[in-house]
């Protein structure tokens, strides 16, 4: 199978139309038509949003085997693999993610601080 006949398949996996697909990634349904017939090549992004609306990475629409992806877990994936997915969300949840992540490092610093300094007395 090629890219367009996964993003077919896995369209109709997902009861999703045409027309929904093609709005998600800003292409009128002719254009999305041609996309899934293998006319018409898909930019970087449009791929990107393609993965993001059927809940899947880039990687997993193009490499396709007809088996629908598990549960996407970070904690077995490189750091980079894990930017990557984070990157995928939407900007609210990147944000909490990160708001979580320099808590948590500050958190770890004034720690790291107060041993130290106790450590001295």
């Amino acid at each position: 199978m090629n890219l367009a006949d996964n993003i077919k398949v896995i369209r109709e996996e997902k009861s999703l139309k045409q027309i929904e697909v093609a709005s998600h990634i800003g292409v009128d349904k002719s254009a999305y038509s041609k996309i899934e017939k293998g006319l018409r090549a898909l930019t970087i992004d449009e791929l990107q949003k393609i993965a993001q609306l059927f809940n899947m990475t880039t990687d997993q629409v193009i490499n396709y085997d007809g088996k629908m992806p598990k549960e996407v877990t970070l904690e077995d994936k490189t750091a980079v693999e894990q930017m990557r997915l984070i990157q995928q969300l939407d900007e609210d949840d990147r944000q909490t993610i990160f708001k979580l992540i320099d808590k948590m490092l500050t958190n770890k610093k004034f720690k790291d601080f107060f041993q130290k300094n106790v450590a001295a007395l």
